[in-house]
């Protein structure tokens, strides 16, 4: 999968691409099941809300084929080792969920600000790609962007341990306030399936879900090999310490694991 000159423009300008639908209902569905029976897991991967509902699931791809197969796959790869010119390795793979009517905010951040801090790593050479496993819709709290916040550069950001049961690196809200006024926001918003990429200084952030409809979005963080973290603090299920390039799978393989209980039983 290669993108556009006209997609790499986009990027490169505004901070992020939405590429709607890049994987079918099938593969999609298949993803979704599994993210529940992950949540429901008594796993230390799995962090929960203080409400006791899931809030993410770190590092699936390491305990379950599908994801495996996902964390691994040429559509969401590629485009990434286009753009950075070189290999890429998993620093962190999570599934976030914002469950129906009790999902919490993501304050406002950029993830390079904790990758930086926590983990060590050197540059903004690591990109998170995003698959929805659920419709985005603009009432079930979208991942807010700020498009071409990127170019503010590493900005200060307070460690905010008490608004939610997830340490962030937050900015505050002057800053935030600036750049929108420069930028606006968006919210990409699709159906399931579809892949949200964006620049490791954008600023985003989201707010909570009191709608019946759950949001579920796969995030893989790929970052540039020769950029392996250098000083991680973080458990190695957040943080990952193995830094050997992906071998990227066959770009059916989801769809074949997918279709092959129903195989199985013909």
């Amino acid at each position: 999968m290669r993108l556009s000159q006209e997609q790499l423009e986009f990027f490169h300008r505004e901070g992020w691409l939405f590429l709607p639908e890049l994987f079918n209902q099938e593969e999609v569905d298949l993803l979704a099941r599994e993210a529940v029976g992950i949540y429901d897991a008594n796993r230390p991967e799995v962090w929960r809300e203080k409400s006791g509902a899931p809030r993410t699931a770190f590092a699936a791809h390491l305990y379950n084929e599908a994801f495996g197969l996902l964390g691994a796959h040429p559509r969401m790869i590629d485009p990434v080792e286009q753009l950075f010119g070189e290999s890429v390795y998993m620093h962190q793979f999570k599934i976030n969920a914002k469950s129906a009517f009790t999902g919490d905010v993501w304050q406002w951040h950029q993830d390079y600000g904790t990758w930086k801090r926590d983990d060590g790593m050197p540059e903004p050479r690591a990109m998170n790609i995003a698959i929805f496993l659920d419709e985005v819709m603009p009432i079930n709290g979208p991942l807010m962007l700020v498009p071409r916040s990127q170019n503010a550069g590493d900005l200060e950001a307070s460690h905010d341990l008490a608004t939610t049961s997830y340490p962030l690196w937050t900015l505050d809200e002057a800053t935030v306030t600036r750049l929108v006024a420069q930028g606006g926001i968006v919210a990409p918003t699709g159906k399931p399936g579809g892949m949200l990429m964006f620049h490791g200084n954008l600023v985003h952030g989201s707010a909570g879900n009191i709608t019946p409809f759950p949001r579920k979005i796969v995030y893989l963080t790929l970052n540039a090999v020769s950029n392996h973290i250098r000083n991680p603090t973080r458990p190695d299920y957040i943080a990952h310490r193995d830094f050997a390039p992906i071998k990227t799978v066959d770009d059916d393989a989801l769809l074949r694991l997918a279709r092959a209980p129903r195989q199985a039983a013909e």
